[in-house]
């Protein structure tokens, strides 16, 4: 203490102009990184550490040239569709989107082929081919070829022929592939460790590039996304239109968290000054606070923008964290040093700045030291954007502390606040009312808090961790009634890739593959079939129908896409008659080479040995539980369709949304265990008290079991913006508890009085909790206008996560402390 008071004494407090000039230049660097600060709302901000399934996923997609990069474009017009006056219509639309710089291609009704000719045949497919865009195919004619057709029904049109789709592709450009690919190259090389100085300085070159590049194109897809929507506008008078598709959803989620921390940001600042103005009746004690939490936000973005490190959908909110623990600071050392103002009202101002400066720095380091714990257990969760959000949140509260121990002097030493009648008053604080009930029902107290710890064990025995992207929006967004309608009508929206590998071929092959007395090519051999390095062969063909039977038939499946698909339509063009063993050796040979890419490739890879179904997900579905589905699917195709586990291989946004989710409830007691093991050894390091140390964890376990518990019984998921609710809840109840504590055992040295320590306890720093609790809990509350529904949570889990610290901290820990005596015998006894 000696080195800090020499330190406050010789060159902070006797030059405040000198510290805050070099405090802005600080600031002003920082402020070069903001432009760089940016969101990031891509599948590598979904990925766990160590997990392979974006590579798998990307490897697919190349594989069997498959995308989700596509718009879909939903079109239900308000007269009837089948008209030339509705072709029309739909045509202009497509027209425009055609048009736009990044898009590909596009696909609709209008253009896909029209198997439907009395003259098709297998032999005439290629040219008996129409489609509505180059032939005069009559209204009746086309939709009946559409819906007859097993390839576009809840695909490109509803079953009830009301409602089409567009779908605007956006294709991705190689550059990004090859850049990607020398990343990883790269990077796995320097991890190896057998690389050079040459190498490292490559990768951070290449790495540089790449997010150069990718940020273009984030740009560029915005920009189109937000052309499309202008696009859609002016033809919304003929129909009702939805966008949707994954470009979309991560375009709009980037724009709502946007939103939010611009819109929520400032609502929340202006909650927080009126609140401070009520609390504290001078400007002085508004501005300060204001500014020492602008700064700490201002520090912490510029620095992430500096080092480019993107945040990400549950990195978002740190914004509003940093704002509480600052704030929280802040307000602790205002009510101190009013209480030295009210102690000796004649006092110098400096000296008692200095005072409340030496008083607090100890409670305060200690807090932030517990909170920084709190949130550094999150780098041990395996999640990439959590185990970042762990360290942008230390990085904050180190900078937060700094802030308030350095900028917070300063700016009252050139605006030291007069001693007004609310601090010369002896009115006894309100806060005394909890000392009060905390006396006079303790037995309530401690009841009350085993009956809640009771609730909050069954709550969180109810905990889920799944969740639906519908869920994020509010109904009346254009994202959740464009996935409605995707849905109810066009068969799903969460891509899940199915990949079934061949079996492995005999280790004994026959010499001749004709010996058998079966012949392959004209009929079905069954099992006596030899092995044929293809998959077009009626054994296996039939086994793969057995499999797009079965995912077709789940409650939770919409479109199933497969190899079976195309068979059908060839049986449909096969005067309904399915393909013999000799027809399906003949299908590539068959399908026409500019319908290779539609009905072929995207499911069967003969070289790699592979056969792809392509699902939709119904993510409106309140039945849908991924894990579960998942794990259901690979045991149907492992047990009854004889597979091997390895022979079976689900990828997709769906897969790594769902290994994300499944990671959650064991990161959350994984973290949530090393958080209070961490807190306590903390508690025993300050207090050197074990029995001080168990008193102290217990309000903080109750305020984090009854976030977690009230999530549990209304039914709210764990998911990857809840994840980080439980660490935050203990994060602010350690700030209470640390506090208290800490100036309860002062004021019990005075008198060795525990009921009076306790008044006097509550009547100081009792205040500062409470006025910190009111403050931020009114700020947050405007986070409940949002349309961002992981934004609404956050606001109320917050404001309750506060209320239950308050509590806790007012009436458990004092009741506990008065029973426990852990500071020694009361005088006299």
């Amino acid at each position: 203490m000696a080195l800090i008071k020499n330190l406050y004494e010789r060159f902070i407090l006797p030059h405040p102009v000198r510290i805050l000039i070099l405090f802005a230049v600080v600031l002003a660097i920082a402020s070069l990184g903001i432009p760089q600060f940016r969101l990031d709302a891509s599948a590598e901000s979904l990925v766990l550490e160590g997990d392979r399934s974006l590579e798998q996923y990307r490897t697919i997609n190349q594989r069997f040239t498959t995308s989700d990069d596509f718009l879909i474009v939903t079109w239900t017009p308000h007269e009837e569709l089948f008209t030339p006056q509705g072709f029309k219509r739909l045509r202009d639309l497509r027209d425009e989107l055609a048009a736009l710089d990044a898009v590909g291609s596009t696909n609709s009704i209008l253009n896909v082929p029209l198997l439907h000719s009395p003259d098709l045949t297998l032999d005439t497919v290629d040219s008996e081919i129409l489609t509505i865009d180059k032939d005069q195919v009559p209204p009746d004619t086309a939709r009946k070829a559409l819906l007859n057709n097993p390839l576009y029904p809840n695909l490109l049109i509803s079953e009830d022929g009301r409602t089409t789709a567009i779908q605007v592709n956006l294709p991705t450009p190689q550059r990004y592939f090859t850049l990607l690919e020398q990343r990883n190259t790269l990077r796995e090389n320097v991890r190896s460790g057998n690389t050079s100085d040459e190498a490292e300085q490559r990768l951070g070159q290449v790495s540089q590039t790449f997010l150069e590049y990718t940020e273009q194109l984030d740009a560029r897809r915005d920009q189109t996304i937000e052309t499309v929507r202008t696009i859609l506008d002016r033809h919304r008078e003929y129909a009702t239109i939805h966008l949707g598709g994954v470009p979309m959803i991560v375009a709009d989620m980037i724009r709502f968290i946007e939103n939010d921390l611009s819109t929520f940001g400032i609502g929340v600042l202006c909650f927080l000054i009126i609140t401070l103005a009520v609390i504290f009746r001078q400007w002085r004690w508004v501005l300060v606070p204001v500014l020492c939490c602008s700064f700490t936000v201002w520090l912490v973005v510029g620095y992430l923008g500096w080092v480019q490190w993107p945040v990400t959908v549950i990195s978002s909110n740190f914004v509003s964290l940093l704002l509480i623990m600052t704030l929280s600071l802040t307000i602790h050392l205002i009510v101190r040093y009013r209480e030295f103002q009210h102690d000796e009202p004649d006092a110098e101002p400096r000296d008692i700045l200095h005072r409340t400066l030496l008083a607090m720095i100890k409670p305060c380091f200690y807090m932030a030291l517990t909170t920084i714990v709190a949130f550094g257990s999150l780098t041990f969760s395996g999640i990439r954007p959590v185990i970042d959000f762990g360290w942008m949140m230390t990085i904050g509260l180190v900078l937060a502390f700094l802030v308030a121990f350095l900028v917070f002097p300063a700016l009252l030493r050139l605006m030291p606040p007069p001693v007004d009648d609310r601090v010369r008053s002896d009115r006894i604080p309100f806060t005394d009312g909890f000392a009060r009930f905390t006396e006079n029902h303790g037995r309530i107290v401690i009841g009350g808090s085993l009956v809640i710890a009771v609730l909050c064990v069954f709550g969180m025995n109810r905990l889920t961790v799944e969740n639906s992207f519908i869920d994020y929006f509010h109904p009346s967004t254009e994202i959740h009634q464009g996935m409605i309608t995707i849905d109810n009508r066009l068969g799903g929206t969460t891509p899940l890739d199915v990949v079934i590998t061949d079996d492995p071929p005999p280790e004994e092959a026959p010499a001749d593959p004709f010996a058998s007395d079966c012949d392959p090519f004209v009929e079905d051999c069954g099992g006596d079939e030899n092995y044929r390095d293809t998959w077009y062969t009626y054994q296996k063909m039939e086994k793969l129908r057995k499999v797009h039977e079965y995912l077709d038939s789940l409650d939770e499946t919409g479109k199933v896409q497969s190899i079976i698909t195309t068979l059908d339509l060839l049986a449909l063009v096969n005067g309904g008659e399915p393909l013999d063993a000799m027809q399906l050796a003949f299908v590539p040979a068959a399908v026409p080479d500019n319908l290779q890419d539609t009905l072929l490739t995207p499911y069967i890879s003969e070289e790699h040995d592979q056969a792809r179904f392509s699902i939709r997900l119904l993510e409106s579905s309140p039945d849908l539980r991924r894990d579960a589905l998942l794990q259901r699917i690979r045991n149907h195709l492992t047990g009854e369709l004889g597979y091997q586990d390895d022979q079976v291989l689900f990828t997709g946004m769906t897969v790594m949304y769902n290994n994300m989710l499944q990671s959650l409830f064991d990161s959350q007691i994984k973290t949530l265990g090393i958080v209070f093991l961490a807190i306590s050894a903390m508690f025993l390091l300050l207090f050197r008290s074990f029995k001080l140390a168990l008193i102290g964890m217990a309000p903080n376990l109750i305020a984090a079991g009854s976030v977690l518990g009230l999530m549990g019984w209304l039914g709210i998921p764990l998911d990857m913006m809840t994840i980080t609710v439980a660490a935050i809840t203990v994060g602010i109840a350690v700030d209470d508890t640390i506090h208290y504590i800490h100036r309860f055992r002062a004021e019990f040295h005075k008198d060795r009085d525990y009921l009076a320590a306790m008044h006097r306890s509550h009547r100081s720093i009792g205040q500062a909790m409470f006025f910190t609790s009111l403050t931020i809990i009114t700020g947050f509350s405007i986070l409940v206008l949002s349309n961002f529904l992981p934004t609404i949570y956050f606001g109320l889990f917050t404001g309750f996560a506060m209320f239950m610290a308050l509590a806790g901290a007012l009436t458990l820990l004092p009741r506990l402390i008065i029973l426990a005596r852990p500071f020694g015998q009361e005088a006299g006894r």
